[in-house]
């Protein structure tokens, strides 16, 4: 089974593409922080947002899509951005008939760390505990996306 994992955001977007074997074994095929300029116009953005989910999804054909839910931020305009850019990315992953997990930010620190009150260095440090990661610079929403197709596999219940 393949799942699509998403950290979502409008100017950084993390994703990554994770599959796990029948003996229960994950391995990262893909990930990246994809980026779009804050020159664009906010729907450009979104439109870039989307074509990049949909070429991946073309591309590694998962199954599944998990995407971390927004937690509540003090800039009502960032929020309100980023709820509108999940948006996009949840239309785009049930065009391509996927399957759509939420996971909150405790859900994903609980699963990938072993308690919600981990910090983002725990996170990480557990995230390539886990799974292989090949060397190289990632930003955090890079991890955030692998924490959560980890987060994932950890809740789905039906044989891979």
């Amino acid at each position: 089974m393949k799942v699509i994992s998403i950290d979502p955001g409008y100017e950084r977007l993390g994703i990554a593409v994770i599959s796990k074997d029948f003996k229960g074994k994950e391995e990262l095929i893909f990930s990246e922080t994809f980026k779009t300029s804050p020159a664009d116009e906010f729907t450009e953005r979104l439109l870039q947002l989307g074509n990049r989910l949909d070429q991946l999804i073309i591309k590694y054909n998962p199954d599944a899509f998990a995407i971390e839910n927004l937690f509540m931020s003090n800039n009502q305009k960032t929020a309100m951005n980023v709820s509108e850019a999940r948006g996009a990315l949840l239309y785009v992953a049930k065009k391509h008939n996927l399957e759509i997990a939420e996971f909150t930010p405790l859900q994903i620190k609980t699963a990938v760390a072993g308690h919600g009150r981990a910090d983002k260095k725990a996170v990480i440090d557990m995230t390539q505990k886990l799974i292989k990661i090949p060397k190289g610079k990632r930003h955090d929403d890079e991890y955030d996306a692998i924490a959560c197709g980890l987060t994932f596999f950890a809740y789905y219940k039906r044989p891979v």
